[in-house]
């Protein structure tokens, strides 16, 4: 029995640090981050308040967060707690937080 969660226990924590590191890969080039500011500065959103999920690379948001467009960008953008976040549309998975 405590080989069984000793086992779990590490596949889980394999699991979460591949979750990261993935997170993490995302670069978005300097060029595309200003195209993406200039985009959110002039298409304002109201922000939303999300009770319970962390502000942090990585960190999902929920199906209820409508997800905006920036024209030729592969992410979606929403404001969170006064937060501009770039959000992966397929994991809906937070990629970089612009502040």
């Amino acid at each position: 029995m405590r080989m069984h969660l000793s086992t779990a226990a590490a596949g889980f924590l394999l699991l979460a640090s591949v979750g990261a590191v993935a997170a993490q890969d995302v670069i978005i080039q300097p060029e595309q981050e200003t195209v993406i500011r200039e985009y959110v500065k002039k298409q304002p959103l109201a922000s939303v308040n999300l009770l319970g999920v962390e502000l942090n690379i990585g960190s999902a948001l929920p199906e209820t967060v409508e997800l905006r467009e920036v024209p030729d960008v592969q992410y979606r953008y929403v404001v969170v707690d006064n937060r501009t976040v770039l959000v992966d549309p397929g994991t809906r998975r937070i990629v970089k937080i612009i502040d």
